[in-house]
């Protein structure tokens, strides 16, 4: 037995000094206490680490397929009535969602940002009693209304009850509303009037949309808009105005949801135009993202990068209408990041690392202060320093 504790003890790599040889010195005291304070915020530095969740970041190829594109946004324009604003989502794929009404809301505001009540039923009231007929005789009492589309029926049992029926035919004809007086419709339902009414407000549209995951652009005019030839145009003709103020500000813009520590660049974004009319455009590059939390849930969304460019509007030219527009396309890499803990093996490894380090540094510098000093103290003992 005491053979096996002999061998034990020859293999000790760490032989004890007996204290009788032991020589303590104050610059020995000072790079010790320094250490210590040292070894202990690396320490803290670690712990704070291991206690919180790290965030990785990997570049991978999107190979999705199939899905949709969510676009939140939040956007106001102090100088444009809500009644002639327009919203329009189109793609390279040839989908095209014309005068989008679902899922966004407006407010009419005022000069000064304040909302303003919704207007109620009979602002702009009826001017004739009894609607015309598409047969061209006034309503009477037992009699069905169905009115003319004036001449822009898709069918001969079509009916246009509304001005926004008519407004609706004509631009599916591709056709432009120049005096929407001459439309009883709008005669009877004060479209022109209401148009002036609103004349120096403003309109805060927000809500969302839901395109395909392909290049597109989404738009907000003034006016209807139709195919011309194969342009995209809008119906100017029918507010009697010869330029638009489109002054916007981005309150929010986001595609999809939102994320720890996402930026989107065009949140609070705002351009005062100084030029009668023209076309502003915002170039988007969307970056698709996963967003994976420590607790395992994980969110598809994306971020963006954006250039902007403001073309004025000259005469004749169809692609420089007057609007807002967000022209964007994908890219084909993916950001992931996952956040996770470091196992605490990693800790302990990197405390030990901490602990070792400093140690047999603090030692090294002990270590030659100290012979330093010896040597300089035997030169002038012997006189040769000077």
């Amino acid at each position: 037995m005491d053979n096996i504790i002999n061998k034990l003890r020859n293999l000790d790599a760490y032989p004890k000094i007996n204290e009788d040889f032991y020589s303590r010195t104050l610059s020995g005291g000072v790079i010790t206490l320094a250490s210590s304070v040292f070894m202990l915020l690396l320490f803290i530095s670690e712990l704070r680490l291991y206690l919180h969740a790290v965030t990785e970041t990997k570049l991978v190829v999107d190979t999705s397929r199939g899905e949709t594109l969510r676009i939140n946004f939040d956007v106001t324009f102090p100088a444009l009535p809500c009644s002639i604003l327009s919203l329009d989502a189109m793609d390279i794929s040839g989908e095209q969602h014309l005068d989008v009404r679902h899922d966004i809301i407006k407010k009419r505001i005022d000069a000064h940002g304040s909302v303003i009540e919704a207007r109620q039923d009979g602002i702009g009231s009826p001017k004739i009693e009894k609607p015309l007929q598409k047969h061209g005789g006034r309503l009477e009492h037992n009699e069905t209304y169905c009115g003319s589309c004036f001449g822009a029926e898709a069918s001969d049992d079509d009916c246009c009850n509304n001005c926004e029926e008519v407004r609706e035919a004509y631009r599916k004809k591709g056709w432009a509303m120049s005096n929407p007086d001459l439309i009883d419709q709008c005669k009877r339902e004060g479209f022109l009037q209401r148009i002036k009414d609103e004349e120096g407000e403003g309109c805060n549209i927000y809500g969302f949309l839901e395109v395909n995951k392909v290049a597109g652009n989404f738009h907000f005019a003034p006016g209807k808009s139709f195919q011309q030839s194969n342009i995209h145009v809008h119906d100017l003709l029918a507010f009697q105005k010869d330029s638009f103020n489109i002054s916007h500000k981005i309150n929010r813009l986001a595609f999809g949801d939102y994320f720890p520590g996402v930026v989107n660049p065009l949140d609070g974004v705002q351009w005062i135009q100084a030029t009668p009319s023209g076309m502003y455009q915002y170039f988007i590059k969307v970056v698709p993202t996963v967003y994976t939390h420590v607790s395992g849930h994980t969110i598809s969304t994306n971020q963006f990068s954006v250039t902007e460019h403001f073309r004025n509007a000259e005469v004749g030219r169809l692609q420089s209408l007057p609007g807002v527009f967000f022209f964007y396309d994908l890219s084909p890499i993916k950001v992931t990041f996952t956040e996770e803990h470091v196992s605490f093996l990693h800790f302990l490894t990197n405390v030990c690392a901490i602990v070792g380090g400093v140690f047999t540094v603090s030692g090294i510098l002990d270590s030659f202060i100290y012979h330093s000093q010896k040597a300089i103290k035997k030169k002038i003992e012997i006189g040769k320093f000077s």
